[in-house]
């Protein structure tokens, strides 16, 4: 399955959005990790290539929790698919409530992709948001208490039986000055995959 053309089928219309081009076998993925936003260079997304900014972050993460993984196909083949919760670049300096709403038919239909996800990791506020925003539509209440992601760390959180982790952005070149971001996101990534090695 190309989750760029599935995501196709829902029209949303004029906008540019970025939606991941690449091939996966969905019954193959047990984790989702939503990141908070495409980059203004689709070269620099996850799947943009081996020199991807995003992936500069991301699988140093990964290594530290101990998966070894060197590319984004080694993230798949361990049966993690990672996406943006905003499918546009941003265009001023916050996230606009209306630019995650208008991304958010996308990202419904990304989730409903993978009928065997036990773990949703959302990597940031913005992933929060967005997946609140999913879950007031469908039962009129949020998932994820509204509360500091560090409170929310040692909890336990379900939607629908899948576990949700609340986490701390994966992307930027803050992430590796922020040294106990970075520690704690890999230490949430190292429980995702404890749970999905079950």
């Amino acid at each position: 399955m190309n989750v760029k053309e599935e995501l196709q089928k829902v029209n949303v219309g004029g906008e540019e959005f970025q939606l991941n081009c690449i091939a996966v076998n969905p019954k193959t993925i047990r984790a989702v990790m939503i990141n908070e936003i495409v980059p203004a260079n689709a070269a620099d997304d996850f799947y943009g290539g081996t020199e991807a900014a995003y992936l500069s972050t991301t699988i140093p993460l990964f290594q530290k929790a101990g998966i070894q993984v060197n590319s984004i196909q080694d993230i798949l083949d361990r049966g993690v698919y990672i996406t943006n919760a905003v499918k546009m670049p941003k265009t001023e300096s916050t996230i606009a409530k209306e630019s995650i709403a208008k991304s958010l038919p996308y990202l419904e239909r990304e989730l409903s992709l993978f009928p065997n996800v036990k773990v949703i990791m959302l990597m940031g506020d913005g992933e929060k948001k967005a997946f609140n925003m999913i879950s007031r539509k469908e039962t009129g209440k949020n998932a994820v208490p509204g509360i500091s992601t560090y409170k929310l760390r040692s909890s336990e959180i379900f939607y629908n039986g899948i576990r949700i982790i609340p986490s701390y952005i994966m992307t930027g070149k803050n992430l590796l000055i922020e040294k106990s971001k970075f520690e704690m996101a890999s230490e949430d990534i190292a429980a995702m995959y404890k749970l999905i090695s079950k």
